[in-house]
């Protein structure tokens, strides 16, 4: 089983991204875009696991708390690694104070269970768009440049979600297989 574990995108931000990508798909024909049903927050990459490690690591992410939901407003766009050779194309996010410290908790719980540790720092962010190489991609620079910092929405949220991800020939197919339910639903700071 090849699993994340992710925060769901609200429909109007969902619908927002969706008329981005259909904008900016001629400029970019080569790259992998991401279906508008698969976009979602990654809080947490595991991988590849046994079925017989799906009950240890549901019971590591129920014991997430925190005191507050988690805020995120979703605005901007960039590259991953840059735009001189691009690998992904995100929109960004600014979130609450307690964000980040909820991607660290689940590092935590689910170290003790083998998963290791991401290597880079947490870098939220909407994936859009992966480039087969990283090469220049000119029209899409020049398509996004008056956008980078365009607003998409925002969200509240005090769950995030267990979810599989199936490789298929048409992309990937996700599957929530467990909701967990980390704060009570007000925004850090009310």
């Amino acid at each position: 089983m090849r699993l994340f574990v992710a925060l769901e995108v609200p429909e109007n931000v969902r619908r927002a991204l969706a008329e981005l990508i259909a904008k900016l798909r001629p400029a970019a024909p080569a790259a992998r875009w991401v279906r508008a049903e698969n976009i979602h927050v990654t809080l947490k990459f595991i991988g590849e696991v046994p079925p017989g490690q799906l009950d240890p690591i549901r019971g590591a992410l129920s014991a997430m708390r925190l005191d507050a939901a988690v805020s995120i407003r979703f605005r901007g766009l960039g590259f991953f690694p840059n735009d001189r050779r691009p690998r992904v194309f995100w929109a960004g996010m600014d979130a609450s104070e307690n964000f980040a410290p909820l991607a660290a908790s689940i590092e935590a719980a689910l170290a003790p269970l083998g998963i290791p540790r991401e290597s880079r720092p947490f870098t939220p962010h909407l994936t859009l768009a992966r480039f087969p190489e990283p090469r220049p991609a000119p029209e899409l620079l020049e398509a996004v440049a008056p956008l980078l910092d365009k607003e998409f929405g925002s969200a509240t949220t005090s769950e995030f979600h267990l979810m599989e991800s199936r490789l298929k020939p048409g992309g990937a197919q996700y599957t929530r297989l467990a909701t967990f339910s980390f704060a009570p639903l007000r925004a850090q700071g009310e």
